[in-house]
């Protein structure tokens, strides 16, 4: 059976009622596990993490976009993260029994009806793209939802599903792709300066590491670095949170904590098959919350999926 992982950030972090809601559409539609959610008020941004079989997954996604669109009006929306749409981004991950080909033809089907039934702009992106311009995100959501509603009307604008203009729940940026950390680092500081030159350094555009993906933003009074990382086997996490250490003492500073956004797989934080390690090597990483549901692999496990150890 195809197993596939759905990570859908919604453009909404301080309403219990609107999250509430949103929970529920997902796990309402049917043979899906909701994995994890989480919320944060300073980015106004919610993440939901839910698995099951590709069919199922998508019919959930659809129901959580519909109801983000319900709810959510973009033209009120204020927060640090960048964002285009109240679904902002839809991203289909394959886990078992599935390639990333296939994962990119359901997420284009998922695309289409979004744009057909829902009537929003579509627009995707990494391994679903429909060009070479739209696979990165960063490059589909420059300028986000102000600046989509003035020139989504220009030919390389147009969306690749759904209307050519935008109404308060923006557009929705769907794909396909491998597994991902979104992994944030704060520091002892305010000046979101040092966070800035941070995360210029770890840049993979930049020279710095592989599929790394940085801002340096102000959250809850802290600088943070906020980080994606794409190629969660090429890089090592320890090594990119000793960098930021390293450089955050020579600018006079130091890492306060770091935050998971959803989960990671169980190899990109050690090889070691037992759970006492997985525990170390989070504190290593500054994470003194973490738990071990923030594993995908158990957390899988805990909802009745069993998909193995992921990666190489």
């Amino acid at each position: 059976m195809a197993i596939l992982e759905c990570i859908p950030n919604f453009s909404e972090g301080r309403d219990p009622i609107i999250l509430e809601a949103l929970r529920q559409s997902i796990i309402q539609a049917g043979d899906v596990a909701l994995l994890h959610h989480a919320a944060d008020p300073d980015h106004h941004r919610a993440v939901y993490t839910f698995a099951g079989e590709a069919s199922a997954v998508c019919e959930a996604a659809y129901r959580a976009v519909g109801t983000a669109a319900q709810y959510i009006d973009l033209t009120r929306h204020r927060g640090v993260h960048p964002r285009m749409g109240a679904t902002d981004v839809l991203p289909l991950v394959p886990l078992k029994d599935i390639s990333l080909t296939e994962c990119a033809d359901y997420a284009r089907a998922l695309g289409e009806r979004i744009g057909r039934d829902l009537a929003l702009p579509v627009y995707l992106y990494e391994a679903a793209a429909s060009r070479p311009e739209r696979v990165n995100l960063a490059d589909v959501r420059r300028g986000g939802y102000e600046l989509l509603r003035e020139n989504i009307s220009l030919p390389q604008r147009q969306p690749d599903f759904g209307p050519a203009h935008v109404g308060p729940a923006g557009a929705c940026i769907v794909g396909a792709r491998d597994l991902l950390i979104a992994f944030n680092v704060f520091l002892q500081t305010s000046d979101v300066s040092i966070a800035q030159a941070i995360a210029r350094r770890l840049r993979g555009a930049n020279g710095g590491y592989t599929g790394v993906k940085a801002l340096g933003l102000l959250v809850e009074g802290k600088a943070q670095v906020s980080m994606n990382i794409t190629q969660v086997w090429a890089v090592s996490l320890a090594q990119i949170v000793a960098d930021i250490q390293q450089q955050a003492q020579a600018a006079h500073t130091e890492i306060d904590h770091s935050e998971l956004i959803g989960l990671m797989p169980w190899r990109t934080l050690t090889h070691a098959m037992h759970e006492d390690a997985l525990i170390d090597a989070a504190h290593g990483l500054h994470l003194g919350d973490f738990t071990l549901r923030r594993v995908l692999e158990i957390a899988l496990h805990e909802a009745g999926s069993d998909v193995g150890l992921l990666g190489p």
